[in-house]
């Protein structure tokens, strides 16, 4: 039995043979001919057939893993054609060509300097040198007419060793088959490895070298909580991580003393219902309209979003589902509307700022497709909650615009209901007017990820203050307590649906401050569902009182029976957009290229770095902490 170490993507673990998959090893270039023999306008002419059906390519990998996976997962085939279509990369290529370099060999060449430049850079800059091989890959397969080996007929229990795994291979993987995935090279942070976490595959990546020498066929264990690959396997190291993994319960849970506790799932397209499903949510706590906005050249009507929703109610006929009026701006541009360019846009027009202002007719649009879907089946688990409130004005405009919509689709007949209303509590505005909210409202729902960025006045897309996005300061953790009881005095019910809900070590703490609902990525359902089982109020009340009087974020940890580790260990290391600017332009080499066209993946969403060079899009994810 050998012990290999790397980074588990998802705390899930898996048995199977290991079974190499080598993509590189089909690709083999020709002799390169002397440049006289070279028909430089042949090859120019093959190089541009090849970028068209690669595009096309990318197009077909981008819808499929939408349907798959997920809209921000397929996300990062839009960030391929962009490489695909990069001016410089392009410009450098026919150089070549012109030159009387063959275009496959061109490709090569200037694919792999420009993969070298990112494979020196650190943390999620150097892992994007994955991405800039997939389009290599798929441009030298066409333009040398190599097939690509096909990992979605994989045999059952396999597990997939490879030196590297692509966004474009990783989207093929079938989970029903495929036991684990591991690979030598790669980061939490790669789209790799972000797709085997969205698919629920058991993956380890970043193992090194030592991976090589497994053997096909052997026994493999792959454990994503230990951060391990154990080759042939003693019975009872399969027990152990066996034990870890955690059963599906598709029924509701409750607390040991029979507190009811909602775990439901964020969604953000409808092609994620099956999968949160699958991993027992209790409908959705929060489902992301955006999808429907984006990849597209104008809004989506009424009919879509009526059918959207009405999806979704029908994949959770018993169960709520939460739906998120539009929430654009901050960090969610939509490249066809006349979006404001600010300074500081997390703190300018974003979410119902921008509905109630310049979007209202698209904000209306969406109101009567929601209070059409209340009045259908199942439309009595519908519930609509607003973004981005700060103060009661806009809570009564926002009302005041339901009941307008109401008052239309009565007198035109069409059949409709109000639904249970509610809105994101975000800012410290909106904690400490959460006791007059809760008297006009149904439900208030906590978003973690915006409110520790406002509460700790750090832009959680800075690394140079990613060490203040942690919502266990105690600065947090009282705005939480606060906004949960001013709402319990009003009677309304408070759910959370940042990513602090979806960490199992800290379900206990939240049932104790009085949350009523969590919802979270679905991969995290079962082992929240796990952890509420197992947590008595009475305990959790007493834990949640000793962490509020808690001085420092140690002294929460500690409280917490959590590790502490430091900045540097906890978040991945990456860019921001203005480092990555300084490096470009101290690097003679490096500054051919203006990779505009790179994607980053944060913690909710995908963001586009081209967007605007005032804003610096960094996002990091939180490393899962252990109990002592």
């Amino acid at each position: 039995m050998t012990t290999l170490s790397g980074i588990g993507t998802s705390p899930l673990s898996g048995v199977g043979h290991a079974r190499w998959y080598r993509p590189d090893a089909a690709i083999t270039l020709p002799e390169r001919p002397p440049a006289e023999e070279v028909d430089s306008g042949a090859e120019q002419v093959r190089f541009e057939t090849a970028r068209g059906t690669v595009r096309e390519a990318l197009k077909q990998a981008r819808d499929q893993t939408a349907e798959r996976v997920g809209e921000q997962e397929a996300a990062v085939f839009e960030a391929h054609q962009q490489f695909l279509d990069d001016p410089q990369l392009v410009e450098d290529i026919e150089r070549s060509i012109q030159s009387g370099m063959p275009a496959p060999h061109a490709v090569a060449d200037r694919f792999e300097e420009a993969i070298k430049q990112f494979e020196n850079m650190d943390g999620m800059m150097a892992e994007r040198a994955a991405d800039l091989r997939d389009v290599r890959d798929r441009l030298l397969r066409e333009l040398l007419d190599v097939e690509g080996a096909d990992l979605s007929t994989l045999p059952p229990d396999t597990v997939v060793l490879a030196k590297r795994l692509t966004p474009s291979d990783t989207a093929k993987l079938d989970p029903e088959a495929i036991a684990g995935v591991v690979s030598a090279t790669g980061g939490r942070t790669s789209h790799a490895a972000i797709i085997t976490r969205a698919l629920a595959i058991p993956a380890v990546v970043g193992v090194g070298e030592e991976l090589l020498e497994v053997a096909e066929g052997t026994q493999v264990l792959v454990d994503g909580e230990a951060d391990e690959l154990v080759t042939d396997p003693a019975a009872s190291r399969c027990a152990e991580a066996d034990s870890l993994d955690v059963s599906i319960r598709t029924q509701r849970v409750t607390t040991a003393d029979e507190r009811a506790i909602e775990v439901a799932a964020n969604v953000g397209s409808v092609m994620e219902f099956e999968p949160a499903r699958a991993r027992g949510a209790d409908g959705v706590g929060l489902f992301r309209m955006e999808f429907l906005f984006l990849d597209r050249e104008e809004p989506p009507d009424e009919e879509e979003q009526y059918e959207a929703v009405s999806e979704a109610l029908a994949a959770f006929p018993d169960n709520r589902v939460v739906v998120r009026t539009l929430d654009v701006g901050g960090d969610k541009p939509v490249s066809y509307l006349d979006m404001p360019t600010e300074t500081n846009p997390f703190l300018g027009q974003r979410g119902l700022r921008l509905s109630l202002g310049k979007f209202t007719d698209l904000f209306e649009t969406q109101l009567r497709a929601l209070l059409r879907a209340a009045a259908s089946d199942n439309g009595d688990k519908l519930a609509i909650m607003f973004p981005m409130i700060t103060h009661m004005d806009e809570v009564e405009a926002a009302l005041a615009r339901v009941e307008a919509i109401a008052n239309d689709l009565a007198s035109e007949g069409i059949k409709h209901a109000i639904p249970e209303l509610g809105i994101m509590i975000e800012t410290p505005a909106g904690v400490f007017s959460a006791d007059r909210f809760a008297e006009r409202l149904d439900f208030l729902s906590i978003g973690t990820n915006d409110l520790t960025q406002y509460v700790m006045a750090a832009d959680r897309e800075n690394n140079a203050v990613a060490d203040l996005h942690d919502p266990l300061y105690p600065a947090v953790l009282r705005a939480i307590d606060y906004a949960v009881t001013a709402a319990d005095e009003h009677d309304a019910w408070v759910g959370m649906c940042g990513e602090m809900a979806g960490n199992p070590e800290l379900t206990e703490l939240l049932i104790g401050l009085g949350l009523d609902e969590l919802s979270m990525s679905a991969v995290s359902v079962p082992a929240v569902k796990k952890q509420v089982i197992n947590t008595d109020t009475h305990s959790a009340k007493e834990l949640a009182a000793d962490v509020l009087n808690c001085q420092s974020r140690e002294d929460v940890y500690e409280t917490l029976g959590l590790s502490w580790c430091s900045p540097q260990e906890r978040f991945t290391p990456n860019l921001t957009l203005r480092e990555v600017d300084q490096y470009l332009c101290n690097s003679v080499t490096v500054c051919r290229y203006h990779w505009r066209s790179l994607l980053f993946f944060g913690q909710i969403q995908l963001l586009l770095l081209n967007w605007s060079r005032r804003q610096q899009h960094s996002p990091r994810l939180l490393r899962p902490v252990h109990r002592r």
